[in-house]
Order: structure tokens, then sequence, then C-alpha cells
């Protein structure tokens, strides 16, 4: 049991590494917009699977779930609204 879930972790580590990989590859290869939202994209992955098995998220009460998700809505809502305001 203690085997299965060391070689999960190292999946999940192995992944975070290809898009860290990835974000270089990116960053060195494409035109300056779709090199910036395939991070972006890059970056949202790295995030769930962050929070979703290294912090245990994934195995929490979903009230606690919908707690997280209403902080991340709000924190873009107000990331698009800085944006506005700075343009």
């Amino acid at each position: 049991m203690a085997t299965d879930s060391l070689r999960f972790y190292g999946l999940v580590y192995v992944a975070l590494l290809v898009a860290a990989t990835l974000k270089v590859v990116f960053e060195r290869s494409f035109d300056y917009w779709i090199a910036v939202g395939g991070i972006l994209v890059l970056a949202s992955i790295k995030t769930l699977l962050i929070v979703g098995y290294f912090q245990h998220l994934r195995w929490e009460r979903r009230s606690l779930t919908g707690v997280m998700a209403t902080a991340l809505a709000l924190f873009v809502l107000l990331m698009v609204a800085a944006s506005f305001s700075i343009t």
C-alpha cells in the first residue's frame, strides 16, 4: 500500500517536472502570446496537481473545496478588474 502511494506521488512529481520543462520550451519556441497562453494553461495544470494531491485537497470535504474554489474565482475577478484599470 505504501509503495503504491509512493509510486503515485512519484508520477505526480514527474508530471510536474514535465510541465516545468514544457514551460521553458514554450517560452523559447513560440510567439509571445502563444507562449503566454501555453504557460498559463501549464501553470493551471500544475496548480491543480499540487493542490489536489500534495495538499490533499482532493480528499477533503466538498465544503472546503467550495471555499477554495470561491477564493480562486474572486482572485481571478480581481486580477481581471486590475488589468482593465492598468490599461
